[in-house]
């Protein structure tokens, strides 16, 4: 019986193991997802601020030019 119980006590922290690995992989896996849509929008914001900028240097310029 001891062999038993040490054997279905292994298997029992083996499955505890591998469900605790699996739930930090997918932590991880959603803070690199997260960490990419953050970098994404921050990189939209960006080109959105340098078109504004660009916008305003050509308008300066017609507007001085006319």
């Amino acid at each position: 019986m001891d062999s038993q119980n040490a054997s279905y006590n292994a298997g029992q922290a083996k499955g505890q193991a591998q469900e605790k690995a699996s739930n930090m992989m997918d932590k991880a896996s959603d803070a690199a997802h997260s960490a990419q849509d953050s970098m994404q929008q921050a990189g939209q914001q960006m080109q959105e601020k340098a078109q504004g900028a660009a916008d305003s240097i050509k308008s300066a310029l017609n507007s001085k030019n006319q």
